[in-house]
C-alpha cells in the first residue's frame, strides 16, 4: 500500500500524455460542476447531514424531556435526574473506495468503466466539499495501491479525480476485502462509505462473495456503507462475430468462443446474470444499499433516486 503526500509524478518524457491528462481533469471538473446542481447538493445535504450526533453536556431533567436521554450514572451519583445534551454532528467524512484492478480498465463504449467510477466520484466529492465535509480516496486492486486522507476544497477534488483516472496500480486482481479491512484500520470515526467497483471476483465465484459478505458485514457496522457497481454492456452479452479470444483483464487467461453459437451466448449471458444477482443479493441482505451504474448509460438519475429514497427511509 502507498500513501503519497505528492500526486503521481507525470515524468518529462511523457509531456504530451501530461497535458492528455490535465486536459482531461479539467473537462471532468467541469462536469463534475455542471452535475452537482443546486438539487443535488439539496439530496446531498438532505441524506447525510444531521445524522450524527456529538455529546455536549448533562443537564437536570424537566418534565417533557425523552426519558431517553436520561444519564443514568449522573443520577444515581448526585441523586437527581439528568439528561444528556447532543449537539448536532455538522462535518461529516466521505471516503471514496475505488477499484482500479485491471479489468477496470475495460470499456466496450467510449468511456471505460474506470472513467465512469471516476466521473460518479468526483460529484460525490464535489457534493460532500460543497457541504463543508472531508472526502478520502482508497484505490486498490488486490493491494490497497493509494491511500488520500480525507481533505477538503476544489485542488482537494481535482487530485482525488486525477488520481483516480490516471494512477497506475502496481497488481492486476481485485481484493475488496483486503481494502475494507484497511478502510476499518484508518478510519476511526464513523464515515459513509462508497465501495465502488465492478466486483470481478474472479474463481471461486462463489467462495469469494461469502468471505466478501462478512466483511461488507463488519464495514457496515462501524461505517455508512454504500456499494456502487460498475459493469460494461459486454460483461452482459456477446454479439454474434463468430469465433473470438478473449482475456481476462485480471488473471491474463486466454479462451477462444464461439460468439455465433447461440446457445455459447445464452450460456455467458445465464453465467453473467447469476453472478450480477448473486452479488446483488448478499450485499442488500445485509442493509447496505447498492446502486447499479451501466458504462455508457446514464447513471446520474440512478444516484439521485437513492439519495430520494434515503431522504424517505429517515424523514
Amino acid at each position: 500500500m502507498t500513501q503519497r503526500k505528492a500526486s503521481t509524478p507525470v515524468t518529462i518524457e511523457d509531456e504530451a500524455r501530461a497535458a492528455e491528462i490535465l486536459g482531461r481533469v479539467r473537462r471532468m471538473e467541469v462536469r463534475t460542476n455542471r452535475l452537482v446542481d443546486d438539487s443535488m447538493a439539496g439530496r446531498y445535504a438532505s441524506v447525510f447531514k444531521g445524522r450524527g450526533m456529538d455529546f455536549d453536556r448533562v443537564r437536570n431533567y424537566v418534565p417533557g424531556d425523552d426519558v431517553r436521554t436520561i444519564d443514568w450514572n449522573v443520577t444515581a451519583r448526585t441523586g437527581e435526574a439528568h439528561i444528556k445534551l447532543f449537539t448536532e454532528e455538522r462535518e461529516l467524512t466521505i471516503l471514496l473506495m475505488i477499484d482500479v484492478s485491471a479489468s477496470s480498465d475495460f470499456g466496450s463504449v467510449a468511456a471505460s468503466k474506470r472513467e465512469l467510477a471516476a466521473e460518479a466520484a468526483g460529484v460525490l466529492a464535489a457534493s460532500a466539499i460543497r457541504n463543508r465535509d472531508k472526502v478520502g480516496l482508497i484505490l486498490f486492486s488486490d493491494a490497497v495501491e493509494l491511500y488520500i486522507p480525507p481533505g477538503k476544497g476544489r485542488m482537494h477534488i481535482m487530485r482525488l479525480i486525477r488520481e483516480t483516472l490516471f494512477f497506475k496500480p502496481k497488481q492486476c486482481g481485485t481484493d475488496i476485502s483486503k481494502a475494507l479491512d484497511f478502510a476499518n484500520q484508518v478510519i476511526h470515526r464513523k464515515s459513509v462509505i462508497f465501495l465502488v467497483s465492478d466486483f470481478n471476483l474472479g474463481t471461486p465465484f462463489e467462495e469469494r462473495l461469502y468471505h466478501l459478505r462478512n466483511k461488507l458485514q463488519v464495514t457496515n457496522r462501524r461505517h455508512d456503507l454504500i456499494a456502487v457497481s460498475v459493469t460494461d454492456p459486454r460483461e452482459e452479452s456477446l454479439p454474434d462475430v463468430g469465433r473470438i479470444l478473449i482475456e481476462d483483464a485480471e488473471s491474463g487467461q486466454v479462451v477462444e468462443i464461439d460468439t455465433g453459437n447461440a446457445k455459447v451466448r445464452s450460456a455467458y449471458e445465464k453465467q453473467a446474470r447469476k453472478r450480477r444477482e448473486m452479488t446483488a443479493f448478499h450485499i442488500r441482505s445485509l442493509g447496505v444499499d447498492l446502486l447499479e451504474f451501466v458504462n455508457g448509460k446514464t447513471w446520474l438519475p440512478a444516484l439521485m433516486g437513492f439519495f430520494n429514497s434515503r431522504r424517505h427511509r429517515s424523514g
